[in-house]
């Protein structure tokens, strides 16, 4: 537990410091960060879904279709 604890401890005050911005200041700063980011993981989930699409091995085997029935003639 002790390996992460700095990382709670730097979210804690990257945390603190922006709640203590003016709201004016809150906006800007919080754009810049979270547009790209999710900008980047957007791009990387279509990046993933396409080639999940296209990869060969994502195929599956369709089940042949049946033959059509010959048409009954009336006698």
């Amino acid at each position: 537990m002790d390996r992460v604890d700095w990382l709670w401890q730097w979210w804690d005050g990257v945390e603190l410091w922006l709640v203590q911005l003016p709201v004016a200041v809150q906006f800007p700063v919080v754009m810049v960060v979270v547009l790209p980011l999710c900008l980047g993981v957007a791009r990387l989930i279509d990046r993933v879904a396409d080639w999940g699409a296209k990869n060969p091995a994502s195929l599956v085997e369709a089940a042949p279709e049946p033959e059509p029935e010959p048409e009954k003639v009336a006698a």
